[in-house]
């Protein structure tokens, strides 16, 4: 008996030392919102300001916060395992990442790219370039990764999305969409043109190294089919993974290890290319 206790208490200490990352919550005033946001900053085990680190902007889906990633460690693990900044921005409970049209208290477009990006950059050791950076989510996060990603090429060398709502025209009445682009039916422009599938012809050949997954059984599987379908049509390079799985924690906390991995490879390749 004591020495078992004694093993558990070896195999908690161990793990406790396995992954140290530091978790920083931020508050970074929006002044195109007018009101302050905060976010997650997690630096891996022996931060040093010295060195300068890769960062990925991970964002969570509709009715989330800045802290989902960092539940479970999460996102501690990815940070250490990497040696990468991770950031968690808060994008409201139904953002979609938009600068909405219509709601002037919605322009997280522009709070992300504008505003919280420049304050990371200069609080934090970075490779304050975009072969430095990527961003990827789940959800209406991962729409919203694509989305900003794509718009922003001079920000972002990498791009992902977990079981992202790709192509939003199919669902008009769910998630508060119609809140920030207005009721499909009155305002289609809105809609065709602020769904990522319709935004390709934005990408400039090998601008973005995109990676995106979704799960057999998530309601937003055929979508990203037709994403990666319309994508191998226009000849744009991509990963793009499809296995069992449903839209849930089960799944992101699984695609995420490969989507991380992703961008760390493109990080060491472009940091340090082989000859």
């Amino acid at each position: 008996m004591i020495m078992r206790t004694i093993f558990t208490f070896l195999f908690v200490l161990a793990v406790s030392f396995c992954f140290a990352a530091k978790v920083d919550t931020v508050s970074v005033f929006s002044h195109s919102m007018q009101k302050n946001i905060p976010s997650a900053v997690v630096t891996p085990n022996g931060y040093d300001k010295s060195q300068q680190y890769p960062v990925i902007y991970l964002l969570h889906g509709y009715s989330g916060n800045y802290k989902d990633w960092t539940n479970d460690s999460v996102a501690e693990k990815l940070a250490d395992r990497h040696h990468i900044i991770i950031v968690c921005p808060d994008g409201g409970f139904s953002s979609w990442y938009f600068d909405s049209p219509i709601d002037k208290n919605f322009q997280y477009e522009t709070y992300i790219t504008n505003e919280l990006i420049p304050y990371i950059d200069q609080k934090y050791s970075t490779i304050a370039d975009k072969n430095g950076r990527g961003i990827t989510g789940l959800s209406m996060g991962g729409h919203g990764a694509l989305y900003l990603a794509f718009r922003h090429q001079d920000l972002f060398g990498t791009a992902g999305s977990m079981s992202g709502g790709v192509d939003i025209r199919p669902f008009p009445n769910n998630w508060d969409i119609s809140n920030r682009l207005g009721a499909y039916q009155d305002n289609p422009k809105n809609w065709e043109e602020n769904t990522v599938i319709n935004m390709l012809h934005l990408l400039t050949p090998n601008s973005l190294a995109i990676i995106f997954d979704c799960g057999s059984s998530d309601f937003f599987y055929k979508v990203n089919c037709e994403l990666h379908e319309k994508m191998l049509y226009m000849n744009i390079p991509h990963d793009f993974v499809s296995r069992p799985g449903a839209h849930d924690w089960g799944y992101w906390k699984n695609a995420v290890e490969y989507q991380a991995l992703f961008m760390a490879r493109f990080f060491e390749y472009m940091i340090c290319p082989r000859p």
